[in-house]
């Protein structure tokens, strides 16, 4: 007997709709990790993820103006306005705990949602930023890009070695997909970080080769937060995350699993036999990892 396709994702709220794409229905949510995608990416650098989380997470991937069906919508003025769009379109989401999660631009975009988030005094602060690929905010620096050409553009994207860039050697696509990645870079090319340190747990990650993001860049995480703080080194270059998927997010895995137990324990009137499921064996990425505070 043939099996039941899967029933698709129920309707995200209005405000959020716009904002988030789902792949995977999840039907009651203990978690929703949102995702930041890089310059110039889409909410399908994350298509597959839910395949290595647990069932009760959630993954909502950010979809920026200028991407997929937002092809026509204007591009914020910077870094600032499109968080706080974001912080915005996440309000009706905050029914159940939240981690985010960005690569490259996407870190930068994670911690800036993130801060706000938790200045909010009606809802838990995020239970933990994962940041990738991306220096620390104090490090960072792409006030070159303001006079880069489409040219030196597709250059550093197709240097970088993003499997997504393939689509940018098809004409027809270049065009269309080109006032996205100029709308992100001049986002980068302008962004001043925000001065605050959090009190939440940041994971940050890299690659051992990674030309944008050295292992100490990423170390330098530690100075955002004076919570926990952990440093994982993956073999590869700036987009060490595409070829090691699964390893990444049985790392993340592990981290969500044990968020949600703390959770759980401070929850009232939930038996600890019903709050804790045995946790399902986390695959061990090919990754150095440095535990630091």
């Amino acid at each position: 007997m043939t099996p039941p396709a899967p029933l698709p994702p129920a309707p995200l709220p209005p405000a959020a709709a716009r904002w988030f794409r789902r792949q995977h229905r999840v039907e009651s949510p203990r978690l929703r990790l949102v995702c930041f995608p890089h310059a110039g990416g889409s909410p399908a650098a994350y298509r597959t993820w839910h395949r290595h989380l647990p069932g009760d997470v959630e993954v909502l991937a950010v979809c920026y103006p200028g991407r997929q069906d937002r092809i026509g919508d204007p591009f914020p003025a910077g870094a600032a306005e499109l968080a706080e769009e974001v912080t915005a379109a996440l309000a009706p989401l905050r029914d159940v705990p939240v981690a985010l999660f960005g690569h490259s631009m996407g870190a930068l975009l994670a911690y800036e949602v993130a801060l706000r988030l938790a200045a909010d005094p009606g809802a838990p602060p995020p239970v933990r930023l994962f940041v990738s690929g991306a220096p620390a905010p104090h490090l960072v620096d792409h006030s070159a890009l303001r006079s880069a050409t489409d040219e030196d553009l597709l250059a550093l994207v197709d240097a970088l070695g993003s499997d997504s860039t393939d689509a940018l050697r098809i004409p027809a696509l270049r065009e269309l997909l080109m006032p996205g990645i100029r709308a992100d870079f001049r986002l980068l090319a302008h962004y001043r970080a925000t001065t605050t340190t959090t009190d939440f747990p940041v994971v940050a990650c890299t690659g051992d080769d990674d030309p944008v993001c050295t292992v100490e860049a990423a170390r330098a995480w530690s100075t955002t937060t004076v919570s926990a703080f952990e440093l994982n080194v993956f073999p590869g270059g700036h987009f060490y995350l595409e070829p090691l998927e699964a390893e990444l997010l049985g790392r993340i895995t592990g981290h969500l699993r044990s968020d949600l137990r703390f959770r759980t324990t401070l929850r009232p009137g939930v038996p600890q036999s019903a709050s804790h499921s045995a946790p399902r064996p986390v695959p061990q990425p090919a990754a150095q990892s440095a535990q630091t505070h």
